[in-house]
This record gives structure tokens, sequence and C-alpha cells, in this order.
């Protein structure tokens, strides 16, 4: 049975470790910020039996545990966001030091389909100037970055798709509620609306364990977006 490893043990940690048997997994590492403030927990002893780290931490600790879990040779699906700014420094971290390690905004299954539709929607759009675009999402009051890294990544694909006008971009934050993407299109004559509802975070929990799992199993290296994983 693999080893895990869980680093931030918040909400998505807890709901990954009741989820891990499931996939296949022991979890035998649990760390947070009290056992690894300031990287404490990143010891050679600590991660002495394990094949692979999954990371839903804090944007501002990510990358630090990024390069903690590298330098220990260790694999790692990285399910915090807000710290992709620092995206082309990882890559070279994971190079450097031989790892896997598989990112996404998002990790629900749903939603890396939904961003194919929104990307299929602009490209057939991106000629009808009829049409002008939104994108809107709302998280929970808690959640620490605005707009979501997922939808950040639905308008980056709406322009890859061709899509080159302007996109009016709004966020949401209130109560608990788990996630809800839209992207829309409006004219005089109609509207084309696109929306992903989460229901919970379980979603999440499960994505990032299939791409734990997949790691386990392909032994890749390199910097890896979970659509690949998915799609190939």
């Amino acid at each position: 049975m693999p080893k895990l490893a869980l680093v931030g043990y918040g909400k998505m940690g807890k709901l990954l470790d009741q989820l891990s048997p499931e996939f296949g997994f022991e979890t035998v590492l649990r760390l947070d910020e009290f056992n690894n403030a300031g990287g404490a927990g990143m010891t050679p002893e600590n991660f002495r039996d394990v094949d692979v780290a999954i990371e839903f931490s804090t944007p501002h600790t990510a990358v630090a545990n990024i390069e903690g879990l590298a330098g220990l040779g260790i694999s790692v699906v990285v399910g915090t966001t807000g710290w992709t700014a620092e995206l082309e420094r990882v890559r070279r971290v994971v190079q450097d030091h031989n790892v896997g390690l598989v990112w996404s905004p998002n990790f629900s299954i749903g939603v890396n389909v939904f961003t194919r539709l929104v990307s299929e929607a602009a490209r057939l759009m991106a000629q009808e100037e009829t049409y002008g675009a939104w994108a809107w999402e709302i998280h929970h009051i808690t959640k620490k970055d605005a707009p979501s890294g997922t939808l950040v990544q639905l308008v980056d694909r709406m322009k890859a798709a061709g899509y080159g006008r302007a996109i009016d971009i709004s966020s949401s934050r209130a109560g608990a509620h788990p996630g809800t993407h839209e992207i829309g299109f409006d004219s005089a004559a109609d509207t084309v609306t696109l929306r992903h509802v989460a229901r919970n975070r379980e979603g999440f929990a499960r994505g990032a364990l299939r791409a734990a799992q997949w790691l386990v199993q392909t032994q890749r290296k390199g910097l890896v977006a979970f659509d690949e994983v998915l799609f190939g």
C-alpha cells in the first residue's frame, strides 16, 4: 500500500485523510501549521517511507512546502491556489530535483470538463462581435484569493481559444459556499450561460487523490497539469 503524506491539515487535509483508503493509500504523515512551522516537519526522518505527498496549505506557504518536498525527493500533488505567479520557479525546482508535481487551480473532474467546454464556447464566439462576455465566481468567506485560481484559468483559456474582446471578471465571497463558476456570453438577441456548481469539497479531494495515484503508478517527473492526468 503506497504511503501518503498530507502537507496542510485543515478541512481539505482531513477530508483527504478520510478518503485516502478508497484510493489505496495509507496516510503516514500529517503536517500542519504547528508541526511544520517554518518547514520544521520537512525532515528525511519524517519522509523516510513516504511515496507521494498532497499539499493543501496556504498561498504564502505552498512554494516553500514544494521546495522542501522536492529537496527530499518527494513527488507531490499541489491543491493550494494563489501561488502560480511562482510557477516557473517551481518548475525549475521540480526539474532540478527530478521529482513529479501535479498542479491545478481546481482538482474537481467536473471543473476540468467544464474548462474544456468554456474553451470551445470561447472559440466559437470569438468572431461573433455582437456578444460580450463575463466571468464570475463565488466562494466561502474564508477563501484567501479572489478571483479564484479556477476563474483565472477559465479566462486564460478563453483568451487562448481566440476570444480577444473584453471579459468582465467579478468575484463574491459569502457564507460557506463551496464554489460556483459561471461564464456567459450576451447579445441583444440572447444569452449563453455555462455554470459549474460544487456541492462540497469531496470532488476536489477525490481529484487530488486520483492525481496522487497517477504519480505513484507512472513515476512521472516534471510539472504536469491535472487535465493531462485526466485527458492525456
